[in-house]
């Protein structure tokens, strides 16, 4: 019976999961599906998490890795990471009836990032490398674009000119890290023009300020989402960061006895693209083994919310088509 097992308290971050740009590309998706009654087809996850994409190819939607295996004339779909001008490119080729679902923070660093090159500067991007956000930020820039990962290349980066650079950030980084690298920089090259840590998106900051306050209490966190999720295991590395052992939950099997043994206080978070659900399977589990008592631990109010994506060029362009 429950009231024999050893109890744990259960600290849920908060905020954790889905971010509104999330939200925003997963409707995008289902409001297509529902709007245009054909299959919709989708450039790479639209979210990395594969149970959202799952859910998604349940009701209809086909996701494929290149604009390439989407047959001419038929509905694409731009996931939340961006894509590259030359992606749009070869969507207008094939005469792609196309719905982009970037991330409206994730545009904003493209923008950001036009910019610099508009004005001749060589522009870095702080990011990981074949990571499906930076490659899009990468050929929405043009021009001359670095891509660094860490201080070490910070310091090692040859331009072509010191004093008429600058730089953009992957949205889902570590704060930390982030501000290391550019604090090199601007070391490195005092003229470097760029937006200290505001580009790294509002959930991105909100999940790792929450991670941090449950860790002063938490013995050890387990992070909900994907493996190939980056927000998610920059999770892992904060929880890391502060002293405590992390598991990323990417299934409930994922998840053993042995992670909690000895543990009287665990936290539990959640990835930006990561549905509560997953939240709610671990939990589950945890009172299967422990006599459980959660608390929520809320950091800050998230009352973001984005525009959905329009729908009626592309409506009007299959009508048009027909």
């Amino acid at each position: 019976m429950s009231k024999d097992l050893p109890s744990l308290t259960v600290l849920l971050a908060a905020p954790r999961g889905f971010c509104a740009g999330v939200e925003r590309a997963i409707r995008a998706v289902e409001d297509a599906l529902q709007q245009t009654g054909r299959p919709v087809y989708v450039r790479h996850e639209i979210v990395h998490n594969g149970r959202v994409v799952n859910d998604l190819k349940r009701q209809g939607a086909v996701f494929v890795d290149d604009v390439e295996e989407i047959p001419d004339g038929a509905v694409a779909i731009f996931s939340a990471h961006g894509v590259s001008h030359a992606v749009e490119r070869q969507a207008r080729a094939r005469n792609l009836a196309v719905l982009d679902a970037t991330c409206p923070l994730v545009r904003r660093v493209h923008i950001e990032g036009q910019r610099h090159s508009r004005a001749g500067r060589e522009v870095i991007v702080i990011g990981h490398r074949g990571h499906v956000e930076v490659e899009g930020t990468i050929g929405q820039i043009g021009g001359g674009v670095h891509v660094i990962e860490c201080v070490e290349e910070a310091l090692a980066l040859v331009v072509s000119d010191p004093e008429r650079i600058a730089y953009v950030t992957q949205t889902t980084l570590s704060v930390d890290d982030t501000r290391e690298i550019i604090a090199a920089l601007k070391t490195r090259f005092p003229a470097i023009q760029g937006p200290d840590t505001k580009t790294i998106c509002y959930a991105t900051q909100n999940r790792q300020l929450a991670v941090r306050v449950i860790s002063k209490r938490a013995e050890r966190i387990i992070v909900c989402g994907a493996r190939n999720s980056s927000n998610t295991n920059r999770l892992c590395e904060v929880a890391e960061s502060e002293g405590r052992p992390a598991l990323l939950m990417q299934d409930s099997k994922d998840l053993t006895l042995s992670f909690i043994d000895g543990a009287a206080v665990i936290g539990i978070t959640a990835g930006a693209s990561a549905p509560e659900g997953m939240v709610q399977e671990a939990l589950a589990l945890l009172a299967q083994w422990r006599r459980i008592t959660v608390e929520e631990v809320r950091v800050t109010q998230e009352g973001a919310q984005f525009a959905p994506v329009e729908l009626s060029r592309l409506i009007a362009q299959l009508a048009k088509a027909s």
